[in-house]
């Protein structure tokens, strides 16, 4: 029954590909801000979630670390505020490119991503990749050389988003005993933690329109806590290899966004490039499906 793991993968990521929506209304707004205000809004609704519901998890998750060496329960919590410092990185690289480059340049981004974690997966996790997923990871290689021979991103920030989002990703399998609600949880509040001194030295006044909260509260629940939870639950079968180009629905999804809805130019070259994007989904899948049945 891997299919439920897959379903989740693609549902997080379409929902990511829509992120626009809701975000570029809230333009006029420092992106500091609206990351400070996205996180403060996760953490009641995490720590809420889990007083009510996930006691039992929480019991389990205790016993689970009670039960670990003092090495081991020290490299997780070194990779635990690891994890929550690439997460906020990301978020706040995503709504910078998102609101002040262009749509087209948060979603060249997420076509860079599926590569570094990829080869993040292969070096650090040692997964391993057929010929024929080599072959599709060379395809994607050369849609996003074209992409940035056009200019149609500013590569260094992609870079940023990218490899910010690649790392969290692959550290995550590092957790694979721990609840993922919970294991969200942490990361989200050692995240407002970390940037709480930033709030009270940089933030601005307090935002009166009622539409902002109104967007925050959209953005924390259906497009941070429920896509999270469905990644963080594929990870568990899902290798990141695999899920690295299913990351693409999310860029494709946000190119097609900007050229029919935001109306933003597009050159032939992208129209190319998003192209053998499409091919490479369908070859790596063709690679997994052969993977699986020599398993």
């Amino acid at each position: 029954m891997r299919s439920k793991y897959y379903l989740a993968a693609i549902t997080a990521f379409a929902i990511w590909g829509m992120f626009s929506f809701v975000l570029r209304p809230l333009h006029d707004y420092p992106a500091p801000e609206i990351l400070f205000y996205r996180i403060f809004t996760c953490v009641p609704f995490m720590v809420l979630g889990n007083v009510l519901f996930r006691r039992k998890a929480i019991t389990e998750t205790k016993l689970f670390v009670a039960g670990l060496t003092p090495t081991r329960r020290r490299n997780l919590g070194l990779l635990l505020v690891l994890s929550s410092l690439m997460l906020s990185a990301n978020w706040f690289f995503f709504i910078y490119v998102m609101n002040y480059i262009s749509v087209k340049a948060a979603s060249f981004s997420y076509l860079v991503c599926p590569l570094l974690t990829t080869v993040f997966a292969f070096f650090i996790l040692k997964e391993r990749l057929t010929t024929i997923q080599w072959v599709s990871i060379g395809i994607s290689v050369l849609s996003c050389v074209l992409l940035s021979l056009n200019g149609s991103a500013d590569l260094f920030y992609s870079l940023l988003v990218a490899g910010s989002y690649a790392l969290y990703l692959v550290i995550q399998k590092k957790f694979s005993e721990v609840d993922k609600f919970i294991l969200l949880s942490l990361q989200i509040l050692i995240t407002a933690l970390m940037l709480l001194p930033f709030y009270i030295k940089y933030s601005g006044p307090l935002p009166k329109d009622t539409v902002f909260y109104t967007y925050i509260a959209i953005i924390a629940v259906g497009f941070t806590i429920i896509p999270m939870l469905l990644n963080l639950f594929a990870i568990k079968v899902i290798a990141s290899s695999t899920q690295g180009i299913l990351m693409y629905i999310n860029p494709i999804i946000g190119f097609l966004l900007a050229a029919f809805y935001y109306k933003e130019e597009i050159a032939p070259i992208q129209i190319v490039a998003y192209s053998l994007i499409a091919v490479a989904i369908i070859v790596f899948n063709i690679g997994s499906y052969f993977k699986s049945r020599k398993i």
